[in-house]
């Protein structure tokens, strides 16, 4: 990778490192009510908060770069080599483990929690049949909805390139619109929330990136605060994009001043991670799971010492993060030796025989 980009890539690596604090916590906190310290409640409950102010900043910035890395295949490469590139390796990477998902988490239920009652109709993770899960799959209601985003959004702009600015507006006002009207499927609301940023990433990236290299802080700080406060009054009202928007500019700028200032050396932890986004955005749900009904279990039997629950609460997401993280790099590495990393890229076509005489 060169060195110009490694600041881009650590970002991704900071992006799906809150994806998995993200889910760390959902589906761990929430559901704690056997706790013995109130301060333990306490605890909970900020991490619960804190999960939801980091909202903003977490899918709109990988969105945003992820549409960014892909605009050469807007704008110059044809039909063909666009869908082998990026939609059929994220078809089959979605396809393969929103299988691999569905069965892990069924048997992880029935083995930790055959009393939890699942709604199995709300996450193809949770699909009580062949058809549920489809349905589920193909309404993107299914925790791997960032891959179906990709191909969903690639694809659109793609198609809708030339009316660039009219498309960006109705995006917008869609962005909008969906956390007052929302669809019956929760992943597609996403889907629909967050195109705005890939799509800008995509179509008006490389603007963006300039303008922002040579925004001076010194100069610009009071636009700057004065926008973060309007769009934190929008974002109590429901209406994210404005602080969304200004998360882009302020994280590419924290990372690229950086950069600039420090030698980032390619075997940096975060650009590490960012290079390997997709292992452990499609693995790190299984563990998740895992985790989350064991500790679940033996925190609201009441049978840890208050020590221990305390410790437990304060610093699990980060616990989790630690360990999803090594567990998706050690994937990525496994399934690169000794399967030709079949488990997170197509298998290569098989080439035609050479006739021999």
């Amino acid at each position: 990778m060169k060195q110009k980009a490694l600041w881009i890539n650590q970002i991704k690596g900071l992006c799906i490192c809150l994806v998995v604090i993200y889910h760390s916590v959902i589906t761990f906190y929430p559901h704690l009510n056997g706790l013995q310290h109130p301060l333990s409640g306490l605890l909970a409950k900020c991490w619960v908060y804190f999960n939801l102010y980091l909202a903003p900043f977490r899918m709109p910035v990988f969105f945003f770069i992820s549409g960014y890395l892909i605009r050469r295949y807007i704008d110059d490469v044809g039909w063909r080599v666009s869908v082998d590139k990026r939609i059929w390796s994220i078809v089959w990477v979605l396809a393969l483990w929103g299988v691999l998902q569905w069965q892990a988490l069924s048997h992880i239920n029935a083995w930790l929690a055959p009393e939890r009652e699942l709604a199995t109709s709300s996450n193809a993770a949770y699909a009580g049949s062949i058809g549920e899960f489809m349905r589920a799959m193909l309404t993107a209601s299914t925790s791997l909805w960032y891959l179906y985003a990709l191909i969903v959004y690639f694809t659109l702009c793609k198609v809708l390139s030339r009316w660039k600015l009219p498309v960006l507006v109705l995006l917008a006002l869609a962005s909008v619109a969906i956390n007052f009207l929302p669809l019956p499927w929760w992943g597609m609301n996403s889907v629909v929330r967050n195109m705005i940023y890939y799509s800008l990433g995509a179509w008006f990236g490389a603007q963006l990136m300039e303008w922002m290299k040579g925004m001076t802080m010194r100069r610009t700080w009071l636009p700057v605060v004065a926008f973060g406060a309007v769009s934190v009054v929008l974002w109590f009202a429901n209406v994210p994009l404005l602080l969304s928007l200004l998360s882009i500019l302020l994280i590419m700028k924290l990372f690229y001043s950086v950069e600039q200032r420090y030698a980032v050396h390619p075997n940096n932890l975060l650009n590490v991670v960012g290079s390997n986004t997709i292992a452990i955005y499609t693995t790190h749900r299984i563990l998740i799971e895992l985790f989350s009904l064991f500790l679940i279990g033996q925190l609201n039997a009441g049978t840890w010492p208050v020590w221990a629950e305390l410790s437990l609460i304060l610093v699990y997401p980060f616990i989790s993060l630690l360990v999803c993280t090594l567990f998706g790099l050690g994937a990525r590495r496994v399934s690169s030796a000794l399967f030709g990393d079949v488990f997170f890229a197509p298998p290569a076509r098989l080439a035609p025989a050479q006739a021999t005489r």
